[in-house]
């Protein structure tokens, strides 16, 4: 890891102090500990199984999308390698955009295979994961849009929830009809961008249009690849959506550890926008995340702000830090084997 990238990620974390000083400003302190104080430990260790069920089935993903890449990974290196993206993208900032660049890099290093196929490969499992989310977003704003009423706050989300999907939908749309034209068209801006950035580096050698254009066919070609199998996309949707469940249910169990029980219609969508707000600068949407969804369960539950806070940190707690742990241990495992 280059000193720039370090640089980046404590300046991101630097980012976070004010965002969580901002949320525990408007929240009393000591009932926010009193509650964790509280939770039941019996629980908790459910909360920690769950986490690692949602880690379980989001790397079987990768794995059936390398599968159909022709890329061998065992399941329990699959596990311990999305272990190890899910930590760059919880320590660079912008989330999945700054990571995602190291991911491919871990991938192609572990896998034998080229830089193009791991990025292709990692984004795909990054849109399949898009799918199940929205869908479980929309079921959940819709039963209890019927159930109860939307506040104004839960009708901006399910409005912005609505203008993503369209974004997202149509967009991936045009792209994908216009591929062609799209690599055309980056490969000339790319190799534009390193001639500039070669005036000013020295010793630095900008890759030529064509090198570039390659690179970004062969990407392309390993989407086309990965969207040629359906057999294997339902079965990566699948692992997907039971992640999306499991990370449902361990917010549900965070609440229950502390004595509280809501509507699991409430965290199926809860969870899917909050996770919007990691495309912020800050790492892993570290503080953003924790901030919507705390706004999002204390406008669609009468819980008090304390507990829903307690709840929250909890959850975020371990979704956020073990897959850290575990992956920050696997990228030092690798970075002390290649250096050996």
């Amino acid at each position: 890891m280059d000193r720039s990238l370090v640089r980046r990620i404590l300046f991101g974390f630097l980012l976070t102090v004010p965002v969580f000083a901002l949320l525990f400003w408007f929240v009393d302190i000591d009932p926010v500990l009193a509650a964790l104080e509280q939770a039941r430990r019996t629980v908790l260790g459910l909360v920690l199984l769950t986490t690692i069920g949602w880690l379980f089935a989001w790397s079987q993903s990768l794995r059936t999308v390398l599968r159909t890449l022709d890329v061998s990974v065992s399941v329990p290196w699959s596990f311990f390698l999305f272990s190890g993206a899910t930590f760059s993208n919880n320590v660079t900032p912008f989330g999945q955009a700054g990571g995602e660049p190291i991911t491919a890099y871990l991938i192609s290093r572990t896998s034998g295979t080229r830089y193009e196929t791991g990025l292709a490969a990692i984004a795909s499992v990054d849109t399949l994961n898009f799918v199940p989310s929205f869908v479980f977003a929309t079921v959940g704003i819709s039963y209890y849009a019927i159930v109860l009423t939307l506040s104004s706050r839960l009708k901006f989300a399910a409005v912005l929830l609505g203008g993503i999907g369209v974004v997202l939908v149509g967009g991936g749309y045009y792209l994908w009809t216009s591929r062609a034209t799209a690599e055309r068209r980056v490969s000339a801006w790319a190799a534009g961008l390193f001639d500039r950035v070669a005036g000013y580096i020295p010793r630095f050698s900008a890759p030529s249009q064509e090198s570039i254009r390659s690179r970004i066919a062969h990407f392309i070609g390993t989407i086309e690849q990965v969207a040629a199998s359906p057999t294997r996309l339902a079965i990566a949707l699948g692992f997907s959506g039971a992640g999306w469940l499991f990370q449902a249910g361990a917010l549900w169990l965070a609440f229950y550890a502390i004595g509280t029980s809501i509507s699991f219609s409430v965290v199926l969508f809860a969870i899917p926008i909050s996770a919007i707000a990691g495309v912020t600068p800050l790492p892993g949407g570290a503080g953003g995340i924790e901030t919507v969804l705390v706004a999002l369960l204390a406008s669609a539950t009468s819980v008090e702000s304390a507990i829903v806070v307690a709840a929250v940190v909890i959850f975020r707690g371990l979704i956020y830090w073990v897959p850290t742990l575990i992956g920050g241990s696997v990228l030092a495992a690798l970075t002390a084997k290649r250096a050996a």
